[in-house]
This record gives C-alpha cells, sequence and structure tokens, in this order.
C-alpha cells in the first residue's frame, strides 16, 4: 500500500487552495545529486578519504609491500564511502521532502524532511533575484528580501544562498533548467509589482478619496 506523507496538502507543495485569482506557473524540486554536491560537500568529503587512503599506503609502502599497503588504505576508502553514501541519503531525502512553486503572486518553499514548513515569499517582498548557472542548466536561483522580512539561516538550509547568514537568502537550490526557471520568476515578479494597488482613504467633505 502506497503512503503519501503530504496527502494532507490541498495543493502539492501548498498547505492551503489557491486564491481564484492565483494560479501555478511552475513546480520543482532539487536535484538529489547535485544538492549532495553543492550543499553536503560530497566530492569534498570523498577527495579527504582517498587523501587519507594514499597517504597511508604511501607511508606503510616504506616498510611492507606494496600489496599489503594497498590493504591499510583499504579501511579509509570503505569509511569514505559510508560517509559518501550517508551524505547522498540526507540530500536524497531532502530533495524528494522538498517542492518549489512560482504562482502569479509569490514563491513557495515546502522544505524540511522531520520538520516540515512552508515558505511564502510574496513578490513584492522580493528585491532582487541572483541566478548561479551550471554548464549543466542546473542552477541555484536566490532571493534578496527587502522589508523587515528575516529568515534563520539554520531552519531554512539548505534551501539558502551558502555563507549569506547577516541576512538569509532563501533560494530554489540545485533546480534544473534554472535558467527558464529565472525566466518565468522574472516575467511574473515584473507583473505583479507593476500592478496597481488601489485603497481606500478617509471621506473628507462628503468626497472620497482614492490612492494608488
Amino acid at each position: 500500500m502506497s503512503h503519501d506523507d503530504f496527502k494532507f496538502e490541498p495543493v502539492r507543495g501548498l498547505p492551503e487552495a489557491l486564491p481564484k485569482d492565483e494560479h501555478i506557473l511552475w513546480q520543482g524540486s532539487p536535484d538529489p545529486r547535485r544538492l549532495a554536491r553543492d550543499a553536503w560537500g560530497l566530492r569534498w568529503v570523498a577527495g579527504y578519504f582517498a587523501l587519507l587512503a594514499l597517504w597511508r599506503v604511501t607511508v606503510s609502502s616504506a616498510d611492507v609491500s606494496l600489496g599489503i599497503a594497498i590493504m591499510h588504505g583499504l579501511p579509509f576508502v570503505v569509511a569514505g564511502l559510508v560517509a559518501c553514501g550517508i551524505l547522498y541519503v540526507i540530500a536524497y531525502v531532502q530533495a524528494k521532502s522538498t517542492v518549489y512553486t512560482l504562482t502569479n503572486k509569490r514563491v513557495a518553499m515546502r522544505i524540511g524532511a522531520a520538520l516540515t514548513m512552508t515558505l511564502n515569499l510574496p513578490y513584492t517582498s522580493i528585491g532582487t533575484a541572483k541566478l548561479e548557472l551550471k554548464p549543466s542548466r542546473h542552477g541555484t536561483l536566490a532571493f534578496e528580501l527587502i522589508g523587515d522580512t528575516r529568515l534563520s539561516y539554520l531552519m531554512t538550509w539548505p534551501h539558502v544562498r551558502p555563507w549569506h547568514m547577516a541576512r538569509t537568502q532563501p533560494a530554489l537550490r540545485c533546480i534544473p533548467n534554472a535558467d527558464d526557471v529565472a525566466r518565468i520568476f522574472a516575467d511574473a515578479a515584473e507583473t505583479r509589482i507593476s500592478q496597481p494597488r488601489v485603497t481606500r482613504m478617509a471621506q473628507h467633505d462628503g468626497n472620497a478619496v482614492a490612492a494608488e
């Protein structure tokens, strides 16, 4: 029997149904392999254990035969494979539990594997967006927030722009076809922000005054 941990969502990736004047433009998730490499430093960990194994073989080869020296380095290789496997599993779980959504009004991010939360970022609260694009067209689209909107770096990691801790920038991390997603975001944000907003002001002398 299949089980969906998020079947309580009225709309995939969103905690509630969309208003009538809002619709989804794009949905996606991080690529697990890219997330393991870029967010969890999989290559650095693999390189670290490879250097340890090489060092152990080099040191041992001064006293024993090369075959035995290679056996001395084998535990470091096994430890490295285990460590990399654990990191990949973590990245895979994070990627599969994450849903990024662009609507005509906001960016929504359902993140977290054990403790799930949804971030809603209206386009009016986003000052700029920065795209880091790889040759494979995978990339990260980070948002610089304006106003009083503040987010915790630790609570939202790894769905943030790395090393920007003072002013956390939430990000669509390691997404495929990132340039197309950035274009969808730019068009939607420009359309949304350019829409005039009319508010009703107090009446004076029987005349109602409206302002955009």
